[in-house]
Parts: structure tokens; sequence; C-alpha cells
């Protein structure tokens, strides 16, 4: 019979104690599709194991690139040859960040065919601005029932101004100038750690990349990269997560493993609503402490960064239903809501206007919830542990595209959580 995975939850138990922040996901992946542009090997430390990096590695392989696991977060990657620029739609079509080996094939064959990107659908995310970038610098794109086709004709070069901040958007335009004879200026560019992070890489293995965390961003092609090892950034969202976590239980956790300064923003709103942060002078460890702290309702804006990050969004939302008095959520990013209806389930008071979220705050209760995508399904998480009683999440297969063994590396703050595998009963004719 069919199962499913389920959390069980006891909430009401304060976090206390160290935990060890995972390498960044949303880092790795365009860094193993970016593994493309070099006939070399690689060796990527720093790559969590999720479900979202076995989709993608089982993609990379289609196309050419061999792999080995040499630790638990540590792989080597290999591409001798591309041996298709048209990987599997339906591979594609379950990772959103998959839309990146578009830039990367365009880069090293010259050509790639895509489908539509999958990943969690909690808003609208469009790709125009990846399209409208390659075109400006110099691509052929067609499109063909919801596939893309592009050629590269010549070497890449030319401007382009970004009609809004978007990381993969940058990523794909950095991916597909790398390798050739042209220059490429990109403006507007998203300053994201993952796109920061991306560029670092590329550059160790030889290309020729500047500006990357500012505004405007140079790529000058080169003939080839060569191979490498790598260190992929700490996960700023599920630091951001357990950061919010401590302070809905009212705890105490001291993060390791972290860039406290792609924290800047989570950090000061948590100070805002009360919290005490205390960050490491060498900016690899803070701690959080909401013991006996009386915590007060806040407003957030969800930005690009270095703004309030939009996958904290719901996290954040959690917390403050647990703070007296009114909050007011917004998101300049993406309409994130399907964490609403079930937090409501768990006796918070969420209202909705528009993109705007009216929290007030309210004692939680345990219930059975469910997650719809990876960071409503932390909200969800985060709501558990703050309420009383016992939770029951389902859809558990979504926080395990962005959290590793979050159940088990919780058990040593005091959280009372468990991984079940139901069984589902058979569907009936």
């Amino acid at each position: 019979m069919p199962s499913e995975s389920l959390l069980v939850i006891q909430g009401g138990q304060p976090l206390h104690g160290e935990f060890v922040i995972q390498p960044s996901k949303n880092a790795a992946l365009p860094i193993l599709a970016a593994t493309l542009l070099t006939r070399h090997s690689v060796t990527v430390h720093g790559v969590p194991q999720l479900s979202d990096v076995y989709t993608l590695l089982r993609i990379l392989g289609t196309i050419g690139a061999r792999h080995a696991w040499i630790g638990p977060h540590s792989l080597v990657i290999h591409t001798p040859e591309i041996l298709t620029v048209q990987p599997p739609a339906e591979l594609v079509g379950q990772l959103r960040a998959s839309f990146t080996l578009l830039g990367a094939l365009l880069s090293r064959a010259g050509e790639a065919r895509l489908g539509q990107p999958g990943g969690c659908t909690f808003s609208q995310r469009p790709i125009d601005q990846h399209l409208k970038a390659l075109r400006a610098m110099g691509a052929r794109v067609s499109e063909n029932n919801g596939a893309f086709h592009v050629v590269r004709p010549a070497p890449l070069s030319g401007n382009y101004l970004f009609e809004l901040l978007t990381v993969g958007g940058t990523q794909n335009a950095i991916l597909a100038a790398v390798l050739g004879e042209g220059q490429v200026v990109l403006e507007n560019c998203s300053t994201d750690t993952d796109v920061v992070d991306m560029v670092n890489f590329l550059n160790a293995l030889g290309a020729d990349i500047h500006g990357a965390g500012t505004a405007t961003i140079t790529v000058s092609g080169v003939k080839e990269l060569r191979g490498g090892e790598y260190h992929v950034i700490p996960d700023r969202l599920e630091a951001g997560t357990l950061m919010l976590a401590a302070a809905a239980t009212r705890g105490q956790v001291t993060l390791t493993n972290v860039r406290t300064a792609h924290l800047r923003a989570v950090s000061a709103k948590l100070r805002e609503v009360g919290v005490t942060i205390t960050e490491h002078p060498d900016g690899t460890a803070l701690s959080v402490d909401a013991r006996q702290h009386r915590l007060q309702a806040v407003n957030v804006t969800a930005t690009e960064y270095p703004g309030f990050p939009t996958d904290l969004q719901p996290i954040i939302g959690a917390l403050l239903s647990t703070v007296r008095g009114t909050s007011i959520l917004m998101d300049r990013i993406y309409t994130r809501t399907t964490h609403v209806a079930e937090l409501r389930r768990m006796g918070a008071q969420i209202e909705l206007a528009d993109h705007v979220m009216v929290v007030t705050g309210a004692s939680l209760r345990g219930t059975r919830v469910k997650a719809a995508d990876i960071r409503s399904g932390a909200a969800l998480v985060v709501a558990a542990l703050a309420a009383q009683g016992e939770s029951v999440i389902e859809n558990v297969h979504f926080l395990q595209r962005g959290y590793e063994d979050l159940a088990a590396r919780l058990t040593p703050l005091g959280a009372q959580v468990q991984h079940h595998e139901a069984t589902l009963p058979l569907a009936m004719d």
C-alpha cells in the first residue's frame, strides 16, 4: 500500500542548544549546473543531500555528467562531453533551478532545448527576463508548445538592463556568456548571495567575471575553464528558519556555520521584535535569545537581497502569530499564501487583503495540517514547535526539498519531533 511521510510534533518546548547550518541548496544548484562549462573534473564541497539536488544530478547525468559522493556533502562531478542539449522534460519540470541549464548548455554547446521549469507553485514565477537577456546578448530564442530552443550563432556580446531584479535571470545570462570571445555587460543585476557564490565558483575555474554583488556585472568570455575545488556557502534560509523558530518557542539557540553578513535583514527584524541577537566576532556563528523576552508586533516587507527574504515571509508570519499585537506583512516578490489557511487551523489570526497579511497574535494549538511547498512547510513546523499540544504535518516531501534531516537535527535542541511513515488507503474506482 502507498505511504506518506508525516512529522509529529509535540509543541510548547523552548528550543535550546547549538545547531549546525547545512550548506545552501539555492547556491549549490546553480553551481552544479555551472560544472557543465568545463570538461575537467570538479570537486564541490557543501552540497546538501536533498531531493532537489538528486533531481538536478539526474538531469546532469542525462546531459553527460558523471558524479560520485566522496563525503556527506562533497561530490566529484565530471562532464567530459555533452551528450544531449535537450534533457528530459519530465525531470526539468520537477525543478525550478533546472532552467539555469539553458545558459550553461548555450555556453558549452552553443545550443539548448529546455522545457518549462518546475518547482514550488506558490506564485507566478516568470522567465521572460531570462529570455530577453539572452536575446539582447545575441542568442536566437524560439518557443514551441512551452519548450525553448536557444542557439548561439556567434560569440555572445552586448549589454542588457534587467527590467527587474532576478536571481535566476542574472545567473542564466552570466552562464551563457562565460565561454566565447565576446564581452557582456549586465545591469540592474541581482546582488543575491547565490549569484555571488556562483560567480566565485566560475572565477575559481578561470572565468573572467567582475562586479558580482553589485548592480553591474561584466563577463568577458574565455576559451575554456579548468577543473578545481570549491566550497559552497552556508544556507542563510535554513539559518533564518532556525532563528525564527528559536524566537517563536522563546528559546535560546546558537547557530554555527553561518555568515552573519548574509543574515543582516533577519537579525535586524528579530531585534525589532525584541529578540537578542549576538554575533560571533568572526562572522561564522550567532546566538538567538528570546527567553523571558516580551516580544512585540512589527511590520515586515519581503524584498530582494539584502532585504528581508521572501522565502522567510511565511515563517516570520508563524512567529508573529505568537506575538501580542498586530503585524502587517507585505511581499514585493511573490504572493505566498499557501500556509495561511493551515496556520488558521492552528488558531492563527491572519487576514488577507491583496498582497498584504494582517497578523494578530494569538495562542496556537496543535492540529493536523498540510505543507504545500518548502517554505509553507517550514512555517508549519515553526508554528507547531510553538503551539500547545500535538501537531501532525503532512506532505513532508516538500520540506525534504529544502531541509536535510530536519526532525533528527531539531531533536538535540529539545524539540519533540518524530518522522513517521503513514499508510495511505488505496484509491477506490
